[in-house]
């Protein structure tokens, strides 16, 4: 028993180490990928894009690319993921925030680009359900947790990423997913149509020099990272928006994995009442659709708020909380203690 409550406590004290070094080098990952970024994007205009073919055409797309990774990254590292102590925020006006639809003008406290009906058939929005955080002693909304780095607990939380310096929320996760997004379409044009160009980097094509700014090497190594991030980010991309068509924050997937094992113990079978289809789920976390903002907001680098504050959710139609998983049974943050199990 002394040995089991040893070697828990040195994992503990291992994990809160982590935790600072994962604080601590935050702003270094940022600049990182700032500088990578920029490399890259400089690497594009100077190798790749003088030598596409119908520039007048090809070339508006590739800035826009571009205008997309660098802002949605801005985004992601400035705008705060939404804590609880936080009031509800407004829309602001100025060139980076999207304009409202016309039938989208009417909004109530705590619920964006909704009417009075909820937002549309079979859809109902109702007020989160409260629990106390066993860690900083304040009350949060459901969907929300507690981040051991920020010490504060997240609307609608889903981790905290360190090549953001952050948590990723409420209000930021969308910029998190875009961010995602843009980076495997640059990548990926730039692993394909700069493959030719890294073979004459190589010397194993008949180009006798490099006419580049930028050095040979610097071009392969860009280019190796390229093919590397587009691969793994991509990956990462395909699983955060399988969890937003399932209507799931990271947190929330192993949560429910849990709650169907608890169910099935019980022959009962676990809703997530989150769901309400692929289609609306997607609509609703990007904001944009019949109730939310227009679907050019996909391809513009632009600001929008989310449907919701995190206070109020939109639910399946009968469901006020997740089928066969029974009140108590939620789980929380893990408890910060040094009780050994």
């Amino acid at each position: 028993m002394i040995c089991a409550r040893t070697i828990f406590r040195c994992f503990r004290w291992l994990e809160r180490m982590g935790d600072r070094v994962t604080g601590a080098a935050g702003p270094f990952f940022v600049g990182l990928a700032v500088i990578l970024i920029s490399l890259g994007t400089v690497c594009f205009f100077d190798v790749i894009q003088p030598t596409l073919r119908f520039p007048w055409l090809t070339t508006p797309p590739c800035i826009l690319i571009v205008c997309n990774l660098f802002m949605h990254y801005y985004y992601v590292c400035t705008i705060p993921p939404g804590f609880i102590q936080d009031g509800p925020r407004e829309a602001k006006g100025g060139i980076l925030w999207a304009g409202e639809k016309p039938n989208s003008s009417e909004q109530r406290r705590g619920v964006r680009w909704s009417g009075e009906d909820g937002l549309g058939s079979g859809i109902k929005i109702s007020k989160a359900n409260l629990t106390m955080c066993k860690k900083c002693g304040q009350t949060r909304p459901e969907r929300s947790h507690h981040c051991r780095i920020c010490k504060r607990c997240v609307l609608k939380y889903d981790h905290h990423c360190p090549g953001v310096n952050q948590c990723v929320g409420l209000h930021n996760e969308r910029h998190f997913v875009m961010f995602m997004a843009y980076l495997v379409i640059s990548t990926f044009c730039y692993s394909v149509l700069g493959y030719q160009k890294m073979l004459g980097a190589l010397g194993l094509t008949f180009m006798f020099d490099w006419p580049y700014l930028v050095p040979s090497l610097a071009y392969i190594l860009i280019y190796m990272l390229s093919v590397v991030l587009c691969l793994a980010v991509g990956i990462m991309l395909s699983w955060h928006l399988l969890g937003v068509a399932a209507a799931e924050t990271s947190v929330e997937s192993q949560d429910h994995d849990v709650y169907r094992k608890i169910a099935k113990s019980r022959n009962d079978t676990f809703v997530n009442s989150y769901d309400l289809g692929k289609r609306k789920n997607l609509e609703l976390f990007f904001n944009i659709g019949p109730t939310g903002y227009p679907w050019y907001t996909l391809i513009l680098p632009l600001r929008i708020m989310p449907y919701t504050d995190g206070r109020s959710w939109a639910r399946r139609e009968g469901f006020e909380r997740h089928r066969g998983v029974r009140e108590g049974e939620e789980l929380t943050d893990e408890d910060d203690d040094e009780h050994a199990p």
